[in-house]
């Protein structure tokens, strides 16, 4: 940082002595996951505003302490998944509104990769060791444990520290997911997966996640695929969110929105040739009834794409959380909103851990009992 910005740049191991600065009016947390929720309830409590990178929390027993604490702080507080600022998911949210897809039954969302970074791989440093390095500090509430350089530099790759695939990559699907439906979340989830490449860790590299979401008055119950994997074979990183309606089919990418539209399928194929023809009037007219709506009856098959490539998404996050500071406008990801997507991002952990279904109470934020 003093080869950066500065031989005079302000530096510590300790954030207390950050908060501490009363001319410090924000902070940004960008640590390993294990110290969000400490120094986010640590920095309100000292009238900081904070932006916290997600997942909000480590384990999802530390939400509500975290929200409360944003309550009683009044102060900005804003989750780091950037989806819910992009151009992209607000695009789609305004097109799922004006119902381009129908009625949602179905999302698929994926964030596969092929390169070691994106596996968590990150380089150490040749000087690493305990005379460079505050293991004591970077531990904190983790377990106690010897030295180990891949666990501090490689933190994403263990539990003590990190939260896998679900804190890193399922909660920004979650993020989109939850911008463009409005939903407060699921009621089921179940993951598998499992250490196929990457062995240097004790999170998954490959995990695949089922979850319910429940009928709502803003839509019908709809089901969620995410998947990721580390090992894709791809020469590129592949990304996506697929909302499958009724209707049609809207996907959303790195570059923007796509919608297609395809008429109803019929019902009927050649076998309804052998029937007469007052049975096949009749067939028809009971199909057309129970499934043939009035937009279906009159829109045309059409395909149609919305660039939104041009906006940086983190860019637009950490104006709309400099936005809320300066302007006193709600922030766009607050506690709440923060841990109804890194909670069921977290079950999905514990549902592969554990090896069973897991139920959710999404207006409650917290653990159900099993119905």
């Amino acid at each position: 940082m003093k080869e950066v910005y500065g031989p005079d740049t302000f530096i510590t191991r300790d954030y207390r002595e950050i908060i501490r600065r009363r001319e410090v009016d924000a902070v940004i947390i960008a640590t390993p996951d294990h110290w969000h929720a400490p120094i986010s309830i640590d920095s309100l409590n000292a009238d900081k505003h904070v932006y916290c990178e997600k997942p909000m929390v480590h384990s999802i027993d530390e939400g509500d302490a975290l929200i409360l604490a944003q309550t009683k702080a009044g102060n900005v507080f804003q989750v780091g998944s950037q989806y819910r600022s992009s151009a992209t998911y607000l695009k789609a949210r305004d097109l799922y509104q004006q119902n381009a897809i129908g009625k949602l039954n179905s999302v698929e969302a994926w964030l596969d990769r092929n390169t070691a970074i994106g596996a968590w791989e990150y380089s150490i440093p040749t000087d690493a060791s305990l005379d460079t390095c505050d293991w004591h500090q970077f531990l904190g509430n983790a377990p106690m444990r010897e030295w180990d350089p891949a666990r501090f530099f490689r933190w994403r790759n263990f539990r003590d520290y990190g939260t896998g695939v679900a804190g890193d990559l399922f909660v920004h699907l979650l993020t989109g997911l939850h911008t463009v439906t409005g939903s407060k979340g699921p009621t089921r989830i179940y993951a598998t997966g499992g250490i196929r490449y990457w062995k240097d860790r004790d999170v998954p590299d490959v995990m695949l996640a089922v979850l319910d979401y429940p009928e709502t008055q803003e839509h019908q119950a709809f089901n969620v695929l995410l998947r990721v994997n580390f090992k894709s074979g791809l020469p590129e990183e592949s990304f996506g969110v697929k909302f499958i309606g009724s209707e049609g089919v809207m996907t959303t990418g790195y570059a923007g929105v796509t919608v297609e539209r395809s008429p109803q399928p019929d019902q009927f194929d050649d076998t309804i040739g052998s029937f007469s023809q007052e049975v096949q009037k009749t067939l028809r007219a009971d199909w057309d009834a129970k499934h043939t709506t009035m937009e279906s009856r009159t829109f045309q098959e059409s395909s149609e794409s919305y660039d939104t490539g041009g906006v940086e998404a983190q860019l637009e996050h950490h104006k709309n959380f400099y936005l809320s500071i300066r302007d006193g406008r709600p922030s766009v990801e607050d506690a709440t909103f923060g841990l109804r997507a890194a909670g069921p991002a977290l079950l999905t952990n514990e549902s592969l851990f554990q090896q069973k279904i897991m139920h959710w109470d999404p207006e409650l934020m917290r653990l159900a009992p099993e119905s």
